[in-house]
């Protein structure tokens, strides 16, 4: 696309709007930029733009301010209902995402990973195996560095793997990764989509460009997506990843990981060749395996790589040891499934700290898991309300103003052998800036337990 000279304003003063904004200008666009909010960091964004000269409008959008545009950049955060968003569309406007920006301009040979839980930790640990492997590779999208901002670094022989959420896959056009891969998709973001269905359909636009040469890679123990060939609408070669079934792509026999490719099978890992917690870990070590040998990878890089990797922050991570009772941080769980999975990857009895922004989901799916070896609940955040009334018939539920407040109490509850996990099932801003700002406020209350241990 030749964006010289054409007006293009972008929606979203976020991390990847000004990305967006910074390759816009280089490739020749007359560039604007608009954010409806006016908090410090808009503000010290806004100073930057300034000083390039760039035209910008903070703390409200504004159809005056959009006049003569002939193409919006939206960021992944932006409302559908955003006045720049109803607009475009009145005026037959294009509306593209950062993800499609960046892929207009992107040389290397793209693999985009979505799912609702695990892209972080595939995207992560497929770096790591192709870095292993001397394999060029940029890592980034949703994972906090955008592609329009990494464009710069990549050649063509780079394999980009790009965390795609499906905020980002909304707006794609040409977008088309040369693997694609969807993890699971469980109930998410239902404060934004108005029901499962249009959330799964989001998440299908991963590939809604491939071709008969591309490869999808898809999760077979999940029925959304094992049935998603059946619809004749996937024209890539299908692979598939399974924790209970033998199928062509990688999969488990007996705690081993076995690739199957080209009717070819062989063992690629025993049990003690990965040491990440958890089902859903395993998961992730199998699909990134598979997707590392489409690339390339021998199976010694794979091994080396998947042995030395270590839980990403936030992520089901054992934080410490106080009086017995082992405290792990999983505040990246901000959905049902994702607490599900860590609830059942648990050996021992728990004291679940839950609660937060509510995203319009139904809590009752976390109860068998509860039910499994939760012995009590702290509930903080503002959907304390809703889940106290789920929960209560069921497990004892307690509430707690602050999280401090809630390790403390967690702390009280659990006997020697037992755990205490942050797993919110909820999004973190009604208290917090992010989840990784709500994991540290754990990890510190923690350690103020630890201290206060040390000295009694």
């Amino acid at each position: 696309m030749d964006l010289r000279n054409k007006k293009v304003t972008v929606v979203g003063m976020g991390s990847s709007g000004i990305d967006s904004v910074l390759l816009l200008e280089r490739a020749g666009a007359i560039v604007s930029i608009t954010d409806s909010g006016d908090d410090e960091s808009v503000k010290e964004r806004a100073e930057c733009l300034a000083e390039k000269y760039i035209n910008l409008e903070t703390g409200r959008h504004t159809e005056s301010f959009l006049e003569d545009t002939e193409l919006l950049v939206v960021s992944p955060g932006v409302e559908n209902g955003a006045l720049p968003i109803r607009y475009a569309n009145e005026n037959n406007i294009p509306i593209i995402s950062e993800l499609e920006l960046g892929y207009l301009f992107c040389e290397g040979t793209i693999v985009a990973i979505t799912g609702t839980n695990g892209k972080t930790t595939v995207a992560t640990l497929l770096g790591e195996i192709l870095r292993s492997a001397g394999i060029p590779v940029n890592v980034c999208g949703n994972i906090g560095n955008s592609l329009s901002g990494e464009t710069g670094n990549i050649k063509k022989d780079t394999v980009v793997i790009l965390e795609t959420s499906s905020f980002q896959l909304e707006r794609i056009d040409s977008f088309k990764p040369k693997i694609s891969v969807i993890l699971n998709v469980t109930e998410d973001h239902l404060d934004r989509y108005r029901n499962f269905e249009e959330y799964l359909d989001a998440k299908k636009r991963i590939f809604k460009n491939q071709e008969t040469g591309d490869i999808i890679v898809l999760n077979y123990d999940d029925k959304n997506l094992r049935d998603l060939i059946k619809t004749g609408k996937v024209r890539s070669k299908a692979l598939y990843f399974s924790m209970k079934k033998k199928v062509d792509g990688i999969y488990l026999d007996r705690g081993n990981i076995k690739l199957s490719l080209k009717n070819k099978t062989k063992n690629l890992m025993v049990p003690g060749d990965y040491k990440l917690k958890g089902a859903h870990n395993t998961e992730n070590v199998m699909v990134s395996c598979l997707v590392a040998t489409l690339l390339g990878a021998s199976p010694d890089a794979v091994k080396k790589a998947v042995k030395n990797f270590k839980p990403l922050a936030h992520r089901f991570e054992s934080v410490a040891l106080v009086g017995g009772v082992e405290f792990i941080d999983d505040s990246k769980a901000t959905n049902i499934d994702s607490t599900s999975r860590a609830l059942l990857s648990l050996d021992k009895p728990a004291i679940l700290i839950a609660g937060g922004k509510d995203k319009n989901l139904s809590y009752e799916k976390v109860l068998p898991a509860i039910k499994k070896n939760v012995k009590k609940i702290i509930l903080i955040g503002e959907t304390k309300p809703k889940m106290r009334k789920i929960f209560k018939d069921f497990v004892d539920v307690r509430e707690a103003d602050t999280l401090p407040e809630a390790v403390i109490l967690a702390y009280k509850s659990a006997s020697p052998g037992e755990s205490v996990l942050l797993s919110p099932m909820c999004s973190s801003f009604d208290m917090f800036g992010d989840y990784k700002e709500r994991g540290e406020v754990f990890r510190r209350a923690v350690g103020e337990l630890r201290v206060k241990d040390a000295v009694d």
